[in-house]
């Protein structure tokens, strides 16, 4: 079993390290749309809209860079396994923040990008949007709940606690 559980822990650095090579691709990608549009459309809405989509690449580069690092430390780092409801939480919740964010932001965009070229796609952007209400909800929802689960094994939260000082 050990053997397994060392093998789990070098997949999850080569996935790690997959997010991590995907993010700076995502990046080079961002920057290389984001010069293109300056330099051919020049500063006017042709200009801003491939600036637009610059962030959105960005912001999915960060989401990959965002779960890279949270597997690297939550697999890697601290060898962890999810068997607790603190350990659940806390996992979910890093997670959950950069999904939120990425989603939101992707919203954003798309409502910029209906707003400069067809009103037709903003129910889209609405729809994104709530998406982004209806996973914050969710998630108020889990940590409310989890949280009575938390306070049934008070020693789970003094283990996480002490797992933090691997990353120190």
């Amino acid at each position: 079993m050990k053997t397994l559980l060392r093998l789990s822990a070098h997949i999850h650095f080569l996935i790690t390290a997959l997010f991590v090579l995907a993010a700076l691709t995502l990046l080079a990608m961002a920057v290389n749309t984001g010069f293109h549009a300056v330099l051919t459309d020049g500063l006017n809405s042709a200009g801003a809209q491939g600036v637009i989509e610059a962030i959105g690449l960005t912001t999915v580069a960060v989401v990959a860079l965002q779960i890279a690092q949270t597997i690297g430390e939550e697999e890697v780092i601290r060898e962890v396994h999810m068997s607790g409801p603190t350990r659940a939480r806390r996992f979910l919740s890093r997670f959950m923040v950069v999904i939120v964010v990425a989603v939101a932001i992707e919203g954003l965009v798309a409502t910029f990008k209906a707003n400069r070229e067809d009103l037709a796609l903003l129910p889209n952007a609405a729809a994104i949007l709530i998406a982004v209400g209806v996973l914050l909800a969710g998630w108020g929802l889990f940590i409310r709940f989890n949280r009575y689960a938390e306070e049934l094994e008070p020693e789970a939260m003094k283990q996480a606690k002490q797992e933090d000082s691997k990353l120190e």
